[in-house]
This record gives structure tokens, sequence and C-alpha cells, in this order.
């Protein structure tokens, strides 16, 4: 997986087509009836020919409207970011300056260059606080420009496979830019690669997207057609297979996560309760003698945490998590991402050659 920001970690993926099905569902049946021959099929076709037609542009100029309205609603909420030597986009979170973003965007400066889409002089801003385990942050500019208007967070648990969608932003440094796609899966666990400034997250509930998403576009504003922000683009996915991007595969994180995290930072300076379980311990994979992962060698162990309560110690090699199996860190990752605080689960693993399986009572990351 790789990131969207401004580096040019994430490739550039192919925009993705028009989405024309409401005027294919009306052209159709003038479209088959058109090789018709006989007098009762001309006067037929004629008929529907002349309801398309009356009807097309009306469908047509409908999508269009709402699409219009959206962009002038939303766009002005979206920021482009400028640190030293990265790029990307954020979106207004409120009337008092705060903007949030995602954290590989800030990296790990303090101060930014902020435009927005109503007025091209450069502002600044500064770091109120980063989460790098969500891949979120957010800043504050230095003087809040009058008209400043915050975006509006849809509730994301509502949103559905196939809801046609918005992704706003600055790919390739192209301030207020709008591709669009579709909403084309939800739930998905997905673990951000760690380097090249990737935080390495592993984030749950991402909702998947055909909208364009290229560098830049991190930290922006995914939005459904009501005008409400529903993720914060994150991440685009590679494939190995194609040597690159994967077209039209890419993730944001949901709008309730996103709200969840700012509430807690503009309200206190940092995240008080971040929901993310832990299992207090630090690991690596380990591989079996076909060079195949087999599991996660704990390598030190939380005095007190939970995987210290239950007995495990460092050695151990953790090779299941309730009934998911765990070959690698990052599915031991994705699979208490999956998890809350205060959840017990099963924890299996194998200690001098022998398999063991305790119960445990998960912290809070």
């Amino acid at each position: 997986m790789a990131d969207s920001r401004g580096a040019a970690r994430t490739p550039t993926r192919a925009r993705t087509p028009r989405i024309v099905a409401p005027l294919t569902a009306l052209v159709l049946p003038a479209v088959l009836l058109s090789g018709c021959t006989g007098d009762s099929a001309s006067a037929t076709k004629d008929g529907i020919t002349t309801q398309a037609q009356a009807q097309t542009p009306r469908v047509s100029n409908d999508l269009q409207d709402d699409y219009l309205k959206v962009i002038r609603n939303v766009l002005p909420s979206v920021v482009q970011i400028q640190a030293s030597k990265d790029l990307g986009s954020g979106v207004v979170y409120d009337d008092k300056g705060h903007i949030v973003t995602n954290a590989h965007v800030i990296g790990n400066e303090k101060t930014f260059k902020v435009t927005i889409a109503s007025d091209k002089d450069e502002l600044t801003a500064r770091l109120v606080y980063t989460y790098p385990e969500q891949d979120l942050a957010v800043v504050e500019l230095d003087k809040v420009p009058a008209g400043l208007k915050p975006a509006v967070f849809g509730d994301s648990t509502k949103v559905e496979v196939g809801q046609i969608v918005l992704a706003m932003g600055s790919p390739l440094g192209l301030s207020s830019s709008v591709t669009q796609g579709i909403v084309s899966a939800i739930g998905r666990t997905v673990s951000e690669g760690g380097g090249d400034g990737g935080t390495g997250a592993t984030i749950a509930n991402m909702v998947q997207t055909s909208a364009a998403i290229n560098p830049g576009n991190s930290g922006g504003a995914l939005v459904n057609l009501d005008g409400q922000v529903i993720g914060i683009p994150t991440l685009a996915a590679v494939s190995q297979d194609l040597g690159g991007a994967a077209p039209g595969i890419g993730f944001a994180i949901p709008a309730s996560t996103v709200k969840t995290i700012a509430d807690q930072i503009v309200r206190s300076g940092r995240v008080t309760d971040s929901g993310r379980a832990a299992l207090g311990v630090t690991g690596r994979t380990v591989v079996n003698d076909n060079y195949q992962p087999v599991g996660v060698a704990v390598a030190g162990v939380t005095s007190g945490g939970a995987a210290d309560r239950a007995g495990i110690r460092a050695g151990d090699v953790i090779t299941g998590i309730g009934d998911e199996e765990i070959s690698t860190i990052t599915s031991l990752a994705e699979a208490l991402a999956g998890l809350r605080p205060g959840d017990r689960t099963k924890v299996t693993f194998v200690r001098n050659n022998h398999e063991e399986t305790v119960e445990v009572t998960l912290g809070e990351q």
C-alpha cells in the first residue's frame, strides 16, 4: 500500500470514467428500436424517441446540477497545505481555524503554509497535534480569514456501496481539483507503508472509492452528493502484479473516525481516547525454512499490559488472535484494529515448540 502525499510515493492513477448510467437507461430503448422497420415500429420509435429526448437532458442536468452544487458548497472548505518539502490537502474543521489532515502530510514539521480556495494568498498555520497511529492531524491557522467555511461531516455509518462521491484536494499540486467515482466498498482494514514518510498505520473501517486519488489528495475531502464529507482520502492501492498503481482503488478514513480524533485534539490538544485496542507487545515477523511467514515473535512485553497480565513472554510466537490466523506483524495489527479496548479475546502462541492459548483483556493503544 502506498500513501497519496505530495511526495511521489503514490503512483498517478488514471481518471475514472464519467458515470452515465442514468442516460443509458433512457437512451437504450430508442437505440434498440431504431433498427425496426414498418410503420407501426416507426410510430413507436418516434414516440419513444421524443420521450427520451425530452427526459435525457433533464436527468443529465439534474445530476450535473447536483455536482455543481456540491462543489460550490464544499470546495471552499478544502485547503492546500504546504510543508517545507511536501504538499497535501486539508479540510476546514471549524470556524476557529482548525484544519484536519493526514499525519503523513505534515510529517515532523510544526509550521505550514495554507491556501484556501477563495483566497490565493498564503496563510500560515501551526501544528496542534499529530496522531500517526490513525494517520490524522490537526493544524490551526495563525489568522482566521473572514468567511472561513467549515465543512459538514456526514455519518459514515450510513455510507453505502454504489454512492456517487467526489474527491476534492490538490493532486500533484493542482489546488481545488475535483474527481468523481463511487463508494466501491466499506469496512476495509488497510495497512499503510512505513517508508517514504508513511506512518505505518493500520486503519479499520476505511471507505474504498473509485474516485481518483493522486499525490497531494491526502487530507482532502471525500464528499457525497448531499455535500457532506464522508471521509478523508489517505491511501492509494499499489499492485505488485501491475508494477505500480492499481487504478480506481483508493481509501479514505471514515468521517466518524475523523470526528472522534479531531474533536479530542481540538478540545484537549491531544488524543485522550484512541479507541484502538492494544496487546502490549513489540514483535517481528518470523519465517519458516521456506521463508514463508508463520507468526509474530514477541520481542518485548509492556509491563502491566494486556499480554503481560495474560502471561505472554518475550520469545513466544503469536499465531492467532481470536479466529484470525496471524502470520505477520501486519496481520497482527489488522486483527487488533477490528477490536476495542476492554474486549476479551483468545491469543494463540507457540512456546518451546508447544502451542498454547490464553484469554486476554485488551488494553488501549
